[in-house]
This record gives C-alpha cells, sequence and structure tokens, in this order.
C-alpha cells in the first residue's frame, strides 16, 4: 500500500509538513509506503495551460496522485480555509472533471495550526472541496494538532506522548479504512 502525504505549506519550517513526517514514520512501521510530495514547483491554474501539454509539474503531481493507493492532507489554517497553494493543486488535480487524478482517490485530513482550534475550520473547507473532486474522506477519528508550534521537539517528534498515539491511531484507523476500500 502506498500513501501520499501532501503540505498545503511551502514554509522551510512548516509544522504541517513535520506533521506528515511523524505519520509517515508511523505508516511506514506498519508496513506501508509513505512519499511526501513537494508541490512548490506547480504553476497557478490556467485553463489555458490545462491541455494535451500540461506543465511537467501537473504531470509529474497527477501521476503520483494516481499511483497512491490514498492521500493524505495536512492543511494549515490561512483565514479560516486551507491555503492558496493546496487550493491550486487540487484544481489542478481535479481536472478533467469526473476522470481526474483526485477522482475517486480516498483521501485522509490533519491539520497543524498555532491556534487553539487545530485547523478545524481548514479541514471542514478542504472536506468540502474533496467532495467536489468526488474523492472519499475519511471522517474519524479527525485529527487536529492545535499549538504546533509548542508541540514539536527538537528532533521534529511530537512531544507530546499523548498527541503521539492519537496521530498513530488516526493513521491505522486510515490505513484500515485504506484496505477496506482497496479489497472491495
Amino acid at each position: 500500500m502506498k500513501i501520499l502525504g501532501i503540505s498545503g505549506s511551502l514554509r522551510a519550517g512548516s509544522f504541517n509538513t513535520a506533521l506528515l513526517k511523524v505519520a509517515a514514520e508511523l505508516a511506514q512501521k506498519a508496513g506501508v509506503k509513505f512519499e511526501i510530495y513537494d508541490i512548490s514547483d506547480i504553476p497557478f491554474y490556467n485553463s489555458d495551460l490545462d491541455a494535451d501539454n500540461k506543465p511537467d509539474a501537473v504531470v509529474k503531481f497527477n501521476a503520483a496522485i494516481k499511483s497512491a493507493d490514498g492521500l493524505l492532507f495536512s492543511t494549515p489554517e490561512y483565514n479560516y480555509s486551507i491555503s492558496g497553494v493546496l487550493k491550486n493543486a487540487i484544481d489542478w488535480a481535479s481536472r478533467p472533471g469526473f476522470n481526474a487524478a483526485l477522482t475517486k482517490k480516498p483521501c485522509g485530513i490533519v491539520s497543524a495550526s498555532m491556534s487553539t482550534l487545530g485547523g478545524a475550520r481548514a479541514q471542514i473547507h478542504l472536506r468540502d472541496i474533496l467532495f467536489g473532486t468526488l474523492s472519499p474522506v475519511y471522517l474519524a477519528p479527525e485529527f487536529l494538532l492545535a499549538s504546533a508550534h509548542k508541540a514539536f521537539d527538537e528532533n521534529g517528534k511530537l512531544a507530546d506522548q499523548k498527541t503521539a498515539e492519537f496521530l498513530d491511531k488516526y493513521i491505522q484507523g486510515y490505513v484500515g479504512w485504506l484496505n477496506t476500500i482497496k479489497n472491495n
């Protein structure tokens, strides 16, 4: 099984990318291949470019999505929503409608935010967006990392053991859900 992780933050010290790295370690311990995909080189969506000769970065991104059994998005919360760069990547991956890389691709969502809500509003918005791409979303349990600026130790690990255990529970549940989908 292969999961493609997508961080909605481009920042070098991104809490969401750090969260995906921890999730990747947990998934790999369960025998799952986990790749974190860098979306920083995907150009702004432009329907003039959405033809037979799509930009190379878009072709590579769509191929990575198609080769994965599931996606795990880690989204920051910017102004009660997801980041523009994440929305842009989803826009490219959702074309052409009903026959896109994202169509029917199982997705999981985690979030990390400096706020006390942990990115809850961004998760809700991302679910709505993915609904529009016909992508099923793993709903429970939700994983929201509040006060993310205090959540990681100097080695990039989650500092709080209960939080780490809950992320592990989320990853195991998500992998189980993916297996159910894959085997049906």
